[in-house]
């Protein structure tokens, strides 16, 4: 049986979404930044479904589900949540990433429990700015992006070699936009791209190859090891990166990388959904840091529940 809270749901994340907007670090508007352009719609189911095999008690469940950015709107179409789920809320992590929690009270055997958001997605493309040399990396880095120059888990910036390596890379670029194109360039000249998997900025470099993951990796460690602020966005199986420079009246704005071949240096198109943003995210019930925050699921009391983690376009 589905007892309907959609009212509730969407409440909750209305108020997230309050929150949301003061933690996007320096977010890009149209005006002097990133032009946005070409919308893109889509549904997405997100959630997830827990079957118990033998009787269990107090399950957690929590999974990122897309929220806004300035390229992305996120509006809550439709839920469905089931009798047996006994609380379904929202969080905000630190980098603005948005978590949903799930908790399941009891669970007979062979029962079900299900909480499943429907969303609508809509994703802008990110063009190029009419004139890149406006920008400069920020002389005084403002306290909320400090952590976007640090190691990340698997991305090391303060490595000996890659810091040498950026020096050498951008020692002869005139400009910012320059500094970090030419970084964008050497990692796509000089890194190829494997199916093999992630391994950190370190190993790849070494080995002049990796996983898509890697090459991102690689290019945020050596804008980090720039003093240029560099993250990682996490879209549906694939993610790319994002660099935070300045104009010349000071505001920040943070521009898209992609890595792949054939994209255009600070470029992205609106084909994929944002999930989340950051790559040295920590989660309040786990001690390390993550790179990526991931699906959770705990049993707190008994049993060992089946679960299966929805995200999926839906017409």
């Amino acid at each position: 049986m589905i007892r309907a809270r959609t009212l509730t749901l969407i409440a909750g994340w209305i108020l997230c979404a309050a929150s949301q907007a003061a933690a996007q670090f320096g977010a890009a508007t149209p005006e002097g930044g990133p032009v946005l352009t070409g919308e893109r719609t889509q549904r997405w189911k997100v959630g997830m479904i827990v079957t118990a095999n033998t009787p269990c008690v107090n399950i957690l469940g929590t999974l990122p589900v897309p929220t806004d950015w300035p390229e992305q709107d996120v509006k809550v179409m439709d839920e469905q949540i089931s009798a047996t789920i006994g609380r379904v809320q929202y969080r905000d992590l630190e980098e603005g990433i948005r978590q949903m929690l799930v908790a399941v009270p009891q669970l007979a055997a062979g029962d079900q429990a299900e909480a499943l958001v429907t969303v609508e997605v809509t994703r802008r493309a990110i063009e190029l700015p009419a004139d890149t040399s406006i920008y400069r990396i920020p002389k005084r880095i403002p306290r909320d992006l400090r952590k976007f120059l640090a190691d990340s888990p698997l991305i090391s910036a303060r490595d000996r070699k890659i810091r040498e390596l950026a020096k050498q890379i951008t020692a002869d670029k005139q400009d910012a936009w320059q500094q970090v194109e030419a970084i964008h360039d050497w990692v796509q000249d000089n890194i190829r791209h494997t199916n093999e998997k992630f391994k950190g900025t370190v190993k790849a470099l070494n080995d002049k190859g990796g996983h898509i993951e890697d090459l991102t990796g690689l290019f945020i460690a050596l804008c980090r090891a720039e003093k240029i602020p560099a993250r990682t966005v996490w879209v549906p199986n694939y993610c790319y990166a994002e660099f935070y420079l300045e104009d010349e009246e000071g505001n920040g704005f943070w521009f898209p990388c992609e890595l792949k071949e054939k994209t255009v240096f600070g470029t992205v198109s609106n084909e994929h959904i944002i999930m989340q943003k950051g790559d040295n995210i920590r989660v309040p019930e786990k001690d390390k840091p993550y790179r990526l925050v991931p699906e959770l699921v705990e049993v707190k009391g008994v049993g060992r529940p089946q679960v299966k983690f929805v995200r999926q376009v839906v017409p």
